[in-house]
């Protein structure tokens, strides 16, 4: 079993993640600014409270670690202003697991990110651009700065997020040609990455979930 680092464990795909890991037997240090307030509970979890802008919080929180999952996200008001947490905090993470000799990372992006941009329907471009533009310019640059990295990396780039459980029946689209937008529960999105913790299947590459 693994050692895993949710970076943004305390809401969403963070959570969700958090909680799948834990029922698939592995260990989760769950790190969160709110972490000490989580409901979460488990035999194999530590609640770490720490900034993901904090180098000295990272470097802690990545000791013994064997995978990081890196699950950040920003709420809907602040997406109208500049966006530059997921690049930031990445620019902290990378060289802190290049330091300490952690290799794996699965970074939460979304579809529209990177090289997926092209993918999505002339119709939904411009309201895209409006409402998510800046958030998805700064998630390019935080995928730009783990390629450029050595970490074995896997970006996942989910489609429209609901709530709901997991249901194991959602589409992984790893081939550019196949990529779309659709709908995935974040309790399918994490039970895609502790599969990749497991069994890692997409080292090194990007992938499209839908339901």
């Amino acid at each position: 079993m693994a050692h895993v680092l949710v970076i943004g464990a305390s809401k969403g795909i963070g959570l969700e993640t958090s909680k799948a890991a834990l029922a698939a037997g592995h260990r989760v240090r769950a790190f969160a600014r709110s972490a000490g307030g989580m409901t979460l509970s488990g035999a194999g979890l530590e609640r770490f409270s720490g900034d993901a802008l904090n180098a000295g919080d990272v470097a802690s929180a990545l000791d013994g670690i064997d995978v990081v999952v890196q699950a950040l996200g920003v709420p809907m008001r602040n997406l109208l202003g500049p966006v530059t947490l997921f690049s930031d905090a990445t620019n902290v993470l990378v060289p802190a697991m290049e330091k300490a000799g952690v290799r794996r990372v699965i970074a939460v992006t979304g579809f529209g990110t990177g090289d997926s941009r092209d993918a999505i329907g002339l119709l939904q471009r411009v309201p895209f651009r409006l409402v998510f533009g800046r958030a998805y310019d700064d998630k390019d640059a935080q995928e730009m700065r783990i390629r450029r990295s050595d970490l074995a990396w896997t970006f996942v780039r989910p489609g429209v997020l609901t709530p709901g459980s997991a249901t194991g029946r959602y589409k992984v689209l790893s081939e550019p040609s196949s990529w779309r937008n659709g709908l995935i529960s974040r309790a399918d999105v994490a039970h895609f990455i502790v599969g990749e913790i497991d069994r890692p299947s997409y080292e090194r590459k990007a992938v499209v979930l839908v339901g």
